[in-house]
């Protein structure tokens, strides 16, 4: 377990195994853990990153709301930080984090050896409804009011184990934990407005293997019709893991392997 400082924040990274470099990145308010199944998997042939975004996890409190070049910029420094800066790597997001590894491969290029969405979030015609001032002061102060009455200590944990189990479930007893959360859902449709501006301004290089990962337990077409979507915007190879839910690196762990393995050959 190591922590580096980047922006005055500790953040949370964990570097494992050998060979060439694969950075995975986890969805809307979860930790490094949700990697758990995969990591060993891929440790024996390659370096392994994870990290938790400010607020979550175990970093420090979050003192920026989010951007998708600030997040694509967390990534570089971090591999900066942890002496990986010269190597190209494979960035692999879940969920959020696909935004913000679809950002690192349009604005470092150079840096980028492979690219891997895993159920990755999609919007086709992004947009926000409120001002952005206002929607981090509603959740900014939402998370004041949970924290002052302690409903992450009580309800973090078992909320946690009862939607996707897991031992460090306790970091959700943490006020940080739930503001940062609320924060990155705040600010999910400037994030995704971004990305957007990225895709018309910087074009992902024809040289870089692209792959979407699109989870389907039995349930709705119309997402496996958006991930396929998906795919054709960015020229992806398309995957359908079946049976997995949302958290496909914890449902499908050699599925997810495979494919990064792939990508990072």
């Amino acid at each position: 377990m190591t922590f580096v400082r980047i922006g005055g924040v500790p953040h949370h990274v964990e570097v494992t195994g050998s060979g060439p470099v694969c950075v995975l990145g986890v969805g809307l308010g979860l930790g490094w853990f949700d990697w758990d199944r995969v990591v060993p998997l891929l440790a024996p042939s390659r370096t392994v990153v994870r990290f938790d975004r400010p607020g979550l996890g175990l970093s420090g409190h979050a003192r920026v709301a989010p951007t998708a070049r600030g997040e694509a910029e967390r990534i570089r420094d971090l591999l900066d930080s942890v002496g990986l800066g010269g190597r190209r790597v494979t960035v692999a997001g879940h969920s959020l984090a696909g935004f913000h590894a679809e950002a690192f491969a349009r604005l470092y290029p150079e840096r980028t050896a492979g690219l891997v969405l895993v159920d990755s979030s999609v919007e086709e015609r992004p947009r926000t409804l409120l001002p952005r001032g206002a929607r981090l002061a509603g959740a900014r102060a939402c998370g004041a009011v949970l924290g002052a009455v302690g409903v992450p200590r009580i309800v973090g944990p078992p909320l946690r184990r009862l939607l996707a189990p897991a031992p460090q479930a306790w970091v959700y007893g943490f006020s940080r934990v739930w503001r940062a959360t609320l924060v990155e859902y705040a600010t999910y449709g400037d994030v995704a407005l971004e990305l957007a501006e990225l895709r018309r301004d910087l074009p992902l290089p024809d040289s870089t293997p692209v792959t979407v990962l699109a989870a389907h337990a039995g349930g709705s077409r119309r997402w496996l019709s958006r991930q396929r979507h998906l795919a054709g915007t960015l020229g992806a190879e398309f995957r359908v893991v079946e049976p997995s839910g949302h958290l496909v690196m914890r449902d499908a762990p050699e599925a997810v392997t495979e494919e990064i393995l792939a990508a990072s050959a």
